[in-house]
């Protein structure tokens, strides 16, 4: 064999070359976010904060009807109604919505922690409620609000909105579809200026990026790789010439039953924005790749070749009119929402025990940790 052969052979042993596949066409997936077939009930709205913009743009896209607004401060709930729906009727408590017969569904939008009691008695009062994510503080509440809901006979779902960006959710449905098999691995790393923070409530997060904003891809990560989730080795850091007070750069390493996940933070990159997503499977890989979140190209790779499928829609803010559309499909066909609660405990485990090992340097077992200050 000659040296030039050879050295070809060794390239194809080692991989250090892929053969060319042919262009197929990509599957149809259900990526989009889901709409009820008939049902449209009146739904109400706690809390007012400048995330409530992108439900309400959403929920007018989607042709819900917003009924009530309630906020601490009236004039905020007045702003939001005469931007998005101005025949919405502003409360003075948030009671109110509860006692209303003609509500049906509640989207709670406040921080954590004066929120857990409101969806308390929103339960309490047979409503069916969204409630914005991160979900709870501590698995234990978490676990009390589940019960409730089951035991009311309601649904109770949260707003991981990042499920219904087109291309985590294609994504995700080419897993479900079994298209890739088994998922061995997947990493996902985020290079972007997360600085915009710096001065605001946000600031005040001690983890920030692990936790507010990491949520969303342990979510991801908990959503192809159900229940498989182990433990995390976590860290984080304060960026190089950052202005915010909390670190911007955190990496977790999660070791799954037969696999791995990543997740790779680069929240404090003032140039050169980039979004990557590699998942790799028995049968097949994804990637999605793009220089911000709202543009990303998915690629999906079997032994049958490559499919490029062209997708539709933004993250903000279709994916929040799949978080409540999702609920009222789930309430219309009278099932769990895949958003539900329950579920979301397992994405909530995985950033708690993330924020653990960030603190203590060590590989923390999923699950071992109740709460996000325990």
């Amino acid at each position: 064999m000659s040296d030039a052969s050879k050295d070809a052979a060794d390239a194809d042993t080692y991989a250090l070359r892929s053969g060319d596949l042919p262009e197929i066409a990509a599957p149809d997936l259900p990526y989009r976010p889901p709409m009820p077939r008939t049902y449209r009930p009146r739904i109400g709205i706690i809390g007012t904060g400048g995330i409530s913009g992108s439900h309400l743009d959403a929920y007018r896209a989607a042709g819900w009807e917003i009924a009530a607004l309630w906020n601490r401060t009236r004039s905020k709930a007045e702003a939001k109604a005469a931007e998005y729906c101005p025949h919405a009727r502003i409360e003075d408590d948030w009671q109110a919505m509860l006692a209303d017969s003609e509500i049906d569904v509640l989207d709670i939008t406040l921080h954590p922690e004066p929120r857990a009691a409101i969806i308390a008695a929103a339960l309490k009062a047979g409503k069916h409620v969204l409630s914005q994510k991160p979900f709870v503080t501590d698995l234990d509440t978490g676990e009390d609000l589940v019960k409730l809901a089951e035991d009311k006979g309601v649904r109770l779902a949260v707003n991981q909105n990042g499920r219904w960006a087109p291309h985590k959710a294609w994504m995700r449905e080419a897993v479900r579809a079994g298209l890739v098999g088994e998922v061995i691995s997947a990493h996902v790393a985020i290079h972007w200026n997360h600085g915009w923070t710096a001065g605001t409530p946000f600031d005040e997060i001690d983890d920030l990026i692990l936790y507010d904003f990491g949520v969303h891809w342990f979510d991801f990560v908990a959503s192809l790789a159900p229940n498989r989730a182990r433990s995390v080795f976590a860290s984080s850091t304060h960026a190089a010439g950052q202005a915010n007070r909390v670190p911007l750069l955190a990496q977790a390493l999660v070791r799954l039953d037969g696999g791995q996940a990543t997740v790779v933070f680069d929240g404090g990159v003032p140039h050169g924005p980039r979004d990557t997503t590699f998942v790799g499977g028995t049968k097949g890989s994804l990637v999605s790749d793009g220089p911000d979140l709202g543009r990303q190209t998915v690629t999906l790779t079997t032994p049958e070749g490559v499919a490029r499928p062209k997708l539709e829609g933004q993250w903000f803010n279709d994916g929040f009119r799949g978080t409540m559309g999702e609920l009222l499909c789930a309430i219309e066909d009278g099932r769990e929402p895949s958003n539900g609660a329950r579920e979301n405990l397992a994405s909530l485990a995985l950033a708690f025990a993330a924020v653990r090992s960030r603190m203590t340097g060590r590989e923390v077992e999923v699950g071992s940790v109740r709460g996000l200050h325990a």
